[in-house]
């Protein structure tokens, strides 16, 4: 599922093609990927509509429109926002297509249909579930070592399925989890009340670090995720553990430990996370 950077790094694209820009026709084909309001409703109210801003909250894009709500989109696991041409050719996976008044097309694939739409106002998102409460955003100024410590220390849970709560830190999931981790210092096993302040602080400072440095590297393409031109990520290609269970440290060559937390395929290494 694409995470933090991915979703980042579509939102940012968005916004220089789509903010100034009036949607002139939507079409669904497949009413099932909206998750409110009712499929007539909802072509009805975003048809004629314009993008005043695109924002990104955790795993969810947000086009702010110009009647003061906003249209949502999660990804899911296989799905893509393009911006092409419209006479392109249309995948069969194709769900929305929203007409552009340069003739541009917005367009929503998602092979899988894990991801969803939806539209209306911040508290009518929420109240329908298809926004949940969220945490804090690690990319904030509000996301300090402090306010890591007072999330997670009081917790028995192990750091991994801490971390993966999106009402704890929003926008986290597998691939950065591991890869923060590892670069703190600090085994994603370990249990949120047993880590000490300095090793929250080196976590806190290295999901910043490694968040940041997947943005500029467009995100990771480690299976569906692409970007809305449909190129690939870079990140996957300095992906220090996530998937490398079994393999040797690239610092330190002790063959990575691979273990399940949470559901989710977890990789650390026994030396230099102790």
């Amino acid at each position: 599922m694409p995470e933090l950077p991915e979703v980042e790094t579509v939102a940012r694209d968005l916004r220089s093609e789509l903010v100034g820009r009036r949607i002139e026709d939507v079409r669904l084909a497949r009413d099932d990927v909206l998750r409110t309001p009712p499929a007539d409703v909802f072509r009805q109210v975003v048809a004629g509509q314009s993008v005043m801003s695109v924002d990104r909250r955790g795993k969810f894009i947000l086009l702010g429109m110009d009647g003061g709500d906003d249209l949502m989109v999660h990804l899911g696991m296989t799905g893509h926002l393009l911006v092409c041409d419209g006479d392109a050719p249309e995948s069969r996976h194709t769900h929305l297509r929203a007409r552009l008044d340069d003739g541009r097309e917005l367009r929503f694939d998602d092979t899988r249909r894990f991801g969803r739409l939806a539209y209306g106002s911040r508290a009518q998102l929420e109240q329908a579930r298809a926004l949940p409460a969220l945490g804090v955003e690690p990319l904030s100024d509000e996301f300090t070592p402090d306010a890591l410590w007072r999330l997670l220390h009081p917790s028995t849970r192990t750091l991994k399925a801490a971390l993966l709560d999106q009402s704890r830190v929003a926008g986290l999931g597998n691939i950065y989890i591991d890869e923060a981790c590892f670069t703190a210092g600090v085994r994603p096993t370990r249990r949120c009340n047993r880590v000490t302040r300095a090793q929250m602080t080196a976590l806190q400072s290295a999901i910043r670090a490694t968040l940041l440095s997947a943005i500029v590297n467009r995100g990771s393409s480690v299976d569906d995720y692409r970007d809305v031109w449909n190129a690939r990520g870079n990140h996957q290609e300095v992906l220090q553990v996530y998937g490398r269970g079994g393999q040797p440290c690239f610092r330190c060559g002790t063959t990575l430990k691979k273990t399940v937390i949470g559901g989710r395929t977890t990789v650390y290494c026994p030396h230099d996370q102790r």
